[in-house]
């Protein structure tokens, strides 16, 4: 049987009044999902982070795509229509113009804590190259292409004020604490170098959310196309495969109206904190912990990890340390723990513990080391924090999901030799005043010699 092609039907798309900057699957299996479940459609036009190659397979199809939920006992198969546009990262005029729209009110991101060219201690790195080249561009020429997220977003900002084109919110639904601050601050430092008077302007024009976002959603794979075919009888050239379980928790003042995201779930609320702290040291944090222990130890994915009885006893040993530290009750802790346990293990998602160990360096230090330095300041050396900081050690030496870090290079040497040397180079990496602590220094190191069974 030949499939069909996906396609929209008559009828005009909803009007774009969205856009999206870091277009793929999680993008797609969340926001986009909730912003599709709406009861008031809001079309939105989405643009890749770096790669072309999603823009052209989902213009193809009118941004259609099949969201494919997969539960422990079958899939779901769902059309998402709330993308209207897709757009490669090159397309500067298009990013310029749909942010000088007024009907466009809305600006959500997913970009990896890597986007945001943080310094470790926070702020804007004004020395990373791309930025640097970025400021001097935007210097000569407002509208001129750029490549960075700070920059892109200036750049759309600077078109906005120029077309007086009225409010706008920010929503950044990256994994970072208080994302929302995280993504102001480096947005402003960059106006404010490229033309003084624009952070005014942003004051009174642009707000900025702050948001926790869940859902799993693994890189999809020419599998998940034959699927969605033999299924459905269409032929999705982009399709998505996620879990069942989601969540959104947003903040913030959205002046220029907002999709109505609380009807597909959403929980607007005023504090976000309690929320963020829970998700990123519980499931992050696990699942960095299954990703570096778990791909030394010779698993591939999140659900074989989970399976290995050492790394579950880790997962809850790194749950009971984080539990006293966290805003919520010990029971609600207890429970979301073991709904993470049944999330992990569902078979049919098959997590790449490799795409989660991805940039390294940007998500251990939110999703451990928060909880690290307070259990030092008490004098304790919790053992699954340590395990993950060596394996990680050892994960940058070659062993275990191959290295992909922002940072890749510098981490390579750093931690070329034995772990007695290189354990407080790497540690440096992540925090200098960890190269300090000679007690978690030696315990990295031999727990690292442990791991790879040189001891």
């Amino acid at each position: 049987m030949t499939a069909t092609p996906l396609r929209r039907g008559p009828g005009a798309p909803p009007p774009v009044r969205a856009v999206h900057l870091g277009l793929g699957s999680f993008f797609r299996a969340h926001q986009a999902w909730y912003t599709d479940r709406a009861a008031e459609p809001w079309g939105i036009a989405a643009f890749t982070g770096r790669r072309p190659d999603l823009a052209t397979a989902l213009t193809t199809q009118d941004g259609l795509y099949t969201l494919v939920t997969r539960g422990p006992d079958g899939d779901r198969f769902d059309v998402v229509r709330s993308v209207v546009r897709a757009h490669a990262a090159a397309d500067s005029d298009a990013w310029l113009t749909l942010l000088a729209d007024p009907a466009v009110r809305v600006l959500t991101t997913t970009v990896t804590e890597a986007g945001y060219h943080r310094r470790p201690a926070g702020g804007l790195d004004t020395d990373h190259p791309q930025v640097a080249a970025d400021l001097a561009a935007l210097r000569r020429d407002p509208r001129a292409p750029v490549g960075s997220v700070p920059a892109r977003i200036v750049a759309g900002l600077l078109a906005r004020r120029a077309a007086d084109a009225g409010p706008l919110a920010l929503v950044p639904c990256d994994n970072l604490p208080d994302n929302g601050a995280a993504l102001s601050e480096v947005v402003l430092a960059l106006a404010a170098a490229v033309d003084p008077t624009l952070p005014d302007w942003i004051g009174a024009q642009v707000t900025t959310a702050t948001t926790m976002v869940d859902r799993i959603t693994p890189e999809p794979t020419a599998a998940d196309r034959d699927t969605v075919r033999a299924a459905t009888g269409t032929e999705d050239l982009a399709p998505v495969v996620t879990e069942p379980f989601s969540e959104w928790v947003v903040s913030g003042r959205f002046p220029g109206g907002r999709p109505a995201w609380e009807d597909a779930g959403a929980v607007l609320t005023d504090d976000v904190a309690p929320f963020e702290q829970r998700k990123l040291w519980l499931l992050n944090g696990a699942h960095s912990l299954l990703a570096y222990v778990g791909s030394v130890r010779g698993h591939a994915t999140v659900a074989e990890a989970v399976a290995d009885h050492r790394c579950l006893a880790l997962l809850h040993g790194w749950w009971d340390v984080c539990t006293p530290h966290l805003s919520v009750s010990p029971d609600e802790v207890a429970a979301y723990c073991a709904a993470l346990v049944q999330r992990f293990a569902n078979p049919r998602i098959r997590h790449s513990l490799a795409q989660i160990a991805t940039d390294g360096s940007q998500k251990l230090p939110v999703r451990f080391l928060p909880v690290l330095r307070w259990e030092r300041t008490a004098g304790r050396l919790p053992e699954p924090a340590v395990t993950v900081l060596a394996a990680w050690l050892l994960h940058l030496q070659g062993a275990g999901a191959p290295v992909k870090d922002v940072r890749a290079d510098e981490l390579r040497a750093l931690a070329a030799g034995e772990p007695a040397e290189v354990a407080p180079r790497v540690l440096s990496a992540l925090d200098p005043a960890l190269a300090d602590d000679q007690e978690l220094v030696r315990a990295v190191r031999d727990r690292a010699a442990e791991l790879s069974g040189r001891r």
